[in-house]
């Protein structure tokens, strides 16, 4: 149920604090009319680069993206294919965060493309202070990668 800040093998060459500040600024940019439900993300290139996203909502919900996706698929599209971490912040429209946002299933699945689930870090944050750290493999056991089409 998560690890304990800083206890996992390699998350001290994760720039934690960057990457939730990161996120919650993010955050702000969030497009969620219907929802109220304001998320941010950050994502950490194996070259130790931020790429953010916001969530971005349609009337239509289906053309919906979450900010997980939207901060990989702005990675991908400048050429970046391998991830290190990822944090995010959610919570119901306002300043204060009060909740801890976890990737949706669909999220999940689309880190899981880009990433090696045993060592990826997802950073769930109120703060830069109050996060919890969980590897990929704890929030998508027995996951379905490219790994498996071979």
């Amino acid at each position: 149920m998560g690890t304990e800040k800083n206890t996992v093998a390699g998350i001290e060459e994760i720039p934690i604090t960057d990457l939730i500040r990161s996120a919650i600024d993010a955050r702000k940019k969030a497009y969620a009319p219907y929802s109220n439900y304001m998320v941010g993300a950050a994502v950490l290139t194996n070259e130790l680069r931020i790429y953010t996203g916001c969530n971005i909502e349609n009337a239509a919900y289906t053309p919906s993206i979450c900010a997980e996706r939207t901060a990989v698929s702005k990675a991908v599209s400048e050429g970046k294919r391998k991830f290190k971490a990822i944090a995010v912040a959610g919570s119901p429209k306002g300043e204060t965060i009060s909740q801890y946002a976890y990737p949706c299933g669909v999220c999940r699945q689309v880190l899981r493309e880009f990433t090696d689930p045993d060592s990826f870090f997802v950073i769930v944050a109120k703060s830069e202070t109050d996060y919890k750290v969980y590897l990929l493999k704890e929030l998508l056991p027995e996951s379905f990668g490219p790994e498996n089409l071979f």
